[in-house]
């Protein structure tokens, strides 16, 4: 009988020991979540800067579309500037499809490159992106100067660029329209920002 009790005492040193080692790695869980905090789209300091106007532009889609770019519009409008030789912009198709179904009661997505229009062709067919207004212009890749891909602008309804950056994952495609939502140039922004007491 006493051996019981010296075990079952035993089990219940290890359990409170146990308790305290879970409810330290659930602290520290903590602090590093407060350090690695979400990365948003990165963004570079060239072409249109957070909340100036976007310059306007009049483009035709690669179906012979017209498209006014800039300006006072209905809805925002996601300039998504990518590649057929971009593994990482074939990787994000779908985030960028979904992500246009999820916000279309506010904005429109329109998809930029520049090249070879026979390439392009090939690339809407096979990608299924016959949805998308299309533009082929380089002209558009350097008023905005974008450098690498895929980067993505988000323009307001009065114009006005609201969010930019490079995009390699749909947190960071998300990150545009927190961004926009939040008023700030940025996630990074608003991270940085010091906190209200």
């Amino acid at each position: 009988m006493e051996g019981l009790v010296v075990a079952v005492g035993l089990l219940w040193v290890l359990v409170v020991i146990l308790a305290v080692v879970v409810f330290a790695l659930a602290r520290q869980v903590g602090v590093l979540f407060e350090r690695v905090a979400p990365m948003g789209a990165l963004m570079t300091d060239a072409g249109p800067k957070i909340g100036e106007a976007a310059p306007r532009m009049d483009l035709v889609t690669l179906a012979g579309k017209r498209l006014a770019l800039g300006g006072p519009s209905p809805r925002s409008t996601l300039v998504f500037f990518l590649s057929p030789t971009c593994p990482v912009c074939k990787k994000l198709l779908p985030v960028l499809k979904s992500a246009r179904t999820a916000e279309a009661a506010w904005m429109d997505v329109v998809l930029a490159s520049d090249g070879d229009r026979p390439a392009h062709d090939v690339f809407v067919r096979e990608k299924g992106l016959e949805s998308f207004p299309y533009i082929l212009s380089t002209e558009l890749g350097m008023t905005f100067r974008v450098s690498r891909l895929p980067f993505a602008i988000l323009i307001d309804g009065a114009g006005v660029v609201r969010a930019k950056g490079l995009i390699n994952n749909r947190e960071q495609l998300e990150s545009l329209f927190n961004a926009k939502e939040l008023a700030v140039p940025s996630i990074q922004d608003y991270l940085d920002r010091p906190a209200v007491s």
